[in-house]
């Protein structure tokens, strides 16, 4: 049985973002994914009667005949939320740490798959997988996936991208909408004999519409005007104490952001895919009501 304070916190994360979806978001959901309904399976001659609009132009224009695409209607949705536990992720400095932002992004996201009558999963990692909750749908699935991610005790503090990653190449065998939760500042290091994360990252996303989800700190963009600080890395335990209107700090400090937002650029630009980025001390919804509007647009 979970502690009682774990089931205070999933009842109030309940009440809180069942509001937030029977509101802002759940038109945008519905728009954005719902009206996929079809999925394409393949080519075949142009008959009279055929819609035009179905016509391949490319095959058309290689064959010389003209050929329509064909479908089949997609019977439900499959919502995976990839959720980053790593200690640095326990980072905060205003009213939240990242990763209660990313507990309350997953519960917007799980519920709202579920109230669609879709499917909701969850893989939990750091440097290895920490939990895994296959999908499926209804209330009680999702409490309960809830219930999970709030109450445990990550037993690595490191990140590694490459093993939520494989496990997800081998557990997913329909297309499905990939929520990833993460600073993404991990995507190059090579898996234990294996591919980097960035290269499996850019296979899954091949295979599934991959969104990465990405929760900052305002104190990782911009440092106080003045004094000494202490910093610390969650991941290494190194710690340096840092005169914070020192010239060479501040460079350090910026050449660490640079490298940071390229490093990221470059794998977002390689999955081809745009980020929602979440803010420590605001609520996620508004960053996921906007990607579904861009999302309903575009389709």
């Amino acid at each position: 049985m979970l502690p009682y304070e774990i089931l205070r916190k999933i009842k109030r994360l309940e009440i809180k973002t069942s509001r937030l979806v029977e509101g802002a978001l759940s038109g945008g959901y519905l728009s954005t994914f719902k009206g996929r309904g079809i999925e394409f399976t393949e080519v075949r001659e142009y008959v009279p009667g055929d819609d035009v609009r179905a016509i391949d132009w490319n095959v058309t224009a290689r064959t010389g005949y003209p050929y329509v695409k064909t479908f089949v209607e997609e019977r439900d949705l499959t919502v995976m939320l990839a959720v980053d536990l790593s200690a640095s992720m326990d980072f905060g400095t205003t009213t939240g740490t990242k990763r209660e932002l990313a507990v309350e992004f997953a519960a917007a996201a799980a519920l709202l798959a579920v109230q669609g009558g879709d499917r909701a999963g969850l893989i939990a990692y750091t440097d290895r997988v920490e939990l895994f909750i296959p999908p499926k749908r209804g209330r009680r699935h999702v409490l309960g996936l809830l219930a999970a991610l709030s109450a445990i005790r990550p037993s690595g503090i490191k990140t590694d991208l490459a093993a939520p990653a494989q496990a997800l190449m081998r557990s997913l065998k329909t297309r499905s909408t990939l929520f990833w939760v993460s600073d993404f500042l991990e995507a190059g290091r090579p898996a234990a004999g294996g591919p980097t994360a960035s290269i499996l990252l850019k296979a899954l996303s091949k295979r599934h519409e991959l969104v990465p989800v990405v929760p900052v700190d305002r104190r990782e963009r911009e440092l106080p005007v003045s004094g000494t600080a202490e910093f610390a890395d969650p991941e290494t335990g190194e710690r340096i104490l840092a005169d914070l209107s020192s010239p060479e700090f501040i460079r350090a400090f910026k050449d660490w952001r640079t490298s940071a937002e390229k490093e990221r650029a470059v794998l977002f630009n390689s999955l081809r895919a745009e980020p929602v980025w979440l803010s420590t001390g605001s609520s996620p919804v508004t960053p996921l009501a906007g990607y579904f509007r861009r999302q309903a647009r575009r389709r």
